[in-house]
């Protein structure tokens, strides 16, 4: 009998996998923290015998090469990925006994169009497809975008990703699980999940890429995709030169002062609480990216890279979590950090900075004339709706287009509240009067604010 157990990694939107039998097991897209898998294979009492990976990942640094290390199993990457460590080359066809106990084989399907050297990996028992392990190919509603590689071959592997998502449907039974890398909230994907699990059969009644014509999926994906993440551009490489181990031993710690020193150096100094008590009190200067939020795309998106961040935590338990979110991106080592709260962050004398949060509802009541409503969401949700008057600027580029706010004091909202909260503390940080409105977007219109659509 098979099993396969679910890695999530919630703060990327992405998932790993450990599957096998009752002695061995296969690990796919590792996550850089692999002691995760180590854990899982542990509980199971089963031997990692292959590591595979569907692509070379460009939204997070992979942990196949020291996971590969620890256990000393085979290390399977698609032979078409230019890499420049040592790897078992696989191809279209190669097939692996995962578990041969248990009549466990692996074997890869070329899917290219994430990346063109993309490669499925279909589990079969005693010859039965039971899973396949799609990557960033057929994810669930959707596929992973074609745009991440070279903008000049973003309709070519756009056509590819769909001749890919057949070869998958026509070759395997419906009763397949699905078992994709992407697609839970990455900017991999072109879209997000509708669900949290899928079959091949489910694919094929509700999948564009599998309902309507090549023309059509085509034209609508490309249409679809929004800004790639800037830290991107850092993962693919780090992945092809192979990753370092990580070290998750604490950082320095920060006193006042040297919090103080480094904002005046022009580092980043991180808060990590949520956005309800950053508002209430902060060091002034310092930004607010919550640990529950996405903390790992946000704010490898938006600090310039390689600039160095103290993390501010309540705790050294939240604190070990952000260190374990930013190395999945490649922010390997905070500068220094702390743990507490303003009261102990700040030096004598320094009194906690503030703003105040509200809801559309407060919005609709004020006197609009010195207010400034600033919207942070992306490019489509502002499409489906906006409030009249207000300024869009998303919330990956507020950093770098902070003059463009105009005068007054800024009401600044997103789709939920989270982003929102990460654009207010950096307008704060600026010395402009900013609310943070923490509400959900769908009140603005019941509030009796004017929402334009269409």
């Amino acid at each position: 009998m098979f099993f396969v157990d679910v890695i999530d990694l919630e703060g990327l939107g992405n998932r790993s996998y450990l599957a096998g039998g009752e002695s061995a097991a296969v690990a796919v897209d590792p996550p850089r923290d692999v002691d995760q898998v180590l854990t899982a294979a542990a509980r199971r009492g089963v031997r990692i015998s292959y590591v595979v990976e569907t692509h070379v990942h460009n939204d997070y640094v992979t942990g196949g090469l020291e996971l590969a290390r620890i256990t000393g199993a085979v290390y399977l990457v698609p032979a078409g990925a230019n890499v420049s460590f040592v790897r078992t080359p696989v191809s279209d066809g190669d097939t692996v006994d995962v578990d041969p106990d248990a009549g466990l084989t692996l074997a890869a399907v070329a899917t290219p169009g994430h990346t063109p050297h993309h490669t499925a990996y279909v589990l079969q028992e005693a010859g039965r497809p039971v899973a396949a392990f799609t990557g960033g190919s057929l994810l669930i509603g959707t596929v992973g975008r074609p745009d991440l590689v070279e903008p000049r071959l973003t309709e070519q592997l756009a056509r590819a990703q769909y001749a890919s998502a057949h070869r998958l449907a026509d070759a395997l039974p419906d009763d397949t699980a699905v078992l994709p890398t992407h697609g839970f909230g990455s900017f991999c994907s072109s879209a997000q999940s509708d669900g949290d699990t899928t079959t091949i059969g489910k694919e094929k009644a509700a999948n564009t890429a599998l309902t309507v014509d090549v023309d059509t999926f085509v034209a609508e994906l490309l249409a679809g995709l929004e800004d790639v993440p800037a830290y991107y551009a850092h993962m693919g490489p780090a992945n092809a030169g192979g990753p370092d181990p990580v070290d998750m031993t604490p950082p320095a710690v920060a006193d006042p002062q040297d919090i103080a020193a480094r904002l005046a150096a022009g580092e980043w100094v991180v808060d990590l609480r949520s956005r309800i008590a950053f508002a209430e009190g902060h060091v002034a200067g310092s930004f607010n990216f919550e640990l529950d939020g996405k903390l790992a795309t946000y704010l490898a998106w938006m600090i310039p890279w390689g600039k160095p961040v103290t993390l501010l935590a309540e705790t050294a338990e939240q604190l070990a979590a952000a260190q374990r979110e930013l190395v999945r991106v490649g922010i390997d080592r905070p500068a220094a950090a702390a743990t507490g709260g303003p009261a102990t962050w700040l030096r004598d004398g320094e009194r906690p900075a503030s703003f105040q949060r509200a809801t559309f509802a407060q919005l609709a009541a004020q006197d609009h004339d010195g207010i400034v409503v600033l919207d942070v969401r992306r490019d489509s949700e502002r499409a489906e709706g906006w409030i009249a008057g207000s300024v869009h600027i998303p919330i990956h580029q507020v950093h770098r287009r902070l003059g463009e706010v105009p005068d007054g004091t800024v009401w600044v909202h997103c789709a939920g509240g989270m982003r929102a909260g990460i654009a207010a503390s950096l307008l704060d940080a600026a010395g402009r009067r900013v609310v943070a409105v923490d509400d959900g977007f769908d009140a603005a219109a019941d509030a009796g604010l004017t929402v334009v659509t269409g």
